[in-house]
């Protein structure tokens, strides 16, 4: 497993728990045990996918890719919510492009 594939899965479970707390914090005591870890388990598969490709050759084509990868495995979540969870949909984006950035400036 190479270094970039790592990183981003790292970054995907920490952005999960994330991802989970503010979830909490918006939906108090209405979330179940699965609905969170779903949520968690999406933000890995971002941090794993941007970590499969290889880094881009400039920032702004990261910056691009990491919104768009993020926004398409956001919307299985999304869409799962019956497109009702705007916000975690949005936090995907969000995350598919802080993954992208931390690992374009992790590899040298």
């Amino acid at each position: 497993m190479n270094k970039r594939l790592l990183y981003g899965l790292i970054l995907g479970a920490i952005l999960g728990v994330v991802c989970i707390v503010g979830a909490q914090l918006r939906m108090p005591n209405q979330l179940s045990t699965a609905y969170l870890f779903s949520f968690w388990y999406n933000r890995v598969l971002i941090g794993l996918v941007i970590g499969l490709f290889p880094k881009p050759k400039s920032l702004l084509i990261g910056l691009l890719r990491g919104l768009l990868l993020g926004a398409i495995v956001s919307f299985a979540f999304f869409s799962a919510t019956e497109f009702l969870d705007i916000m975690g949909f949005m936090a995907g984006l969000v995350y598919g492009v802080i993954i992208e950035v931390v690992l374009y400036y992790q590899a040298k």
